[in-house]
């Protein structure tokens, strides 16, 4: 069994037991969340296609970390203007754990 969810403008296959990284989420390690934003089911032959979503279909998650990512280093230059810019970024994540899904 699995499913297609919508979180954070992404789209994830996930089934029960999958550890993803999704965008950040409110709450704290060990909170549970459920994902409403379900976008298709697959139990088997029974497949399940929602018009966006699944009504009634909802995927619950454990949060296992609240983090950053690694560092993206951003560099802009000129040739021959004395200009030189850099950045660096870490984007805000969080883990999650699925536990199980329901259609």
């Amino acid at each position: 069994m699995y499913a297609i969810i919508r979180t954070g403008g992404k789209q994830y296959q996930v089934a029960p037991g999958d550890k993803l990284h999704v965008e950040k989420l409110a709450g704290n390690v060990g909170d549970t969340v459920e994902l409403a934003d379900i976008l298709m089911v697959v139990d088997g032959e029974d497949v399940k296609i929602g018009t966006p979503v699944v009504s009634g279909a909802k995927v619950v998650a454990k949060i296992a970390e609240q983090g950053k990512a690694k560092k993206v280093v951003v560099f802009k230059k000129r040739r021959r203007q004395g200009y030189r810019l850099k950045r660096g970024h870490r984007q805000h994540f969080t883990a999650l754990v699925i536990e199980e899904i329901a259609a």
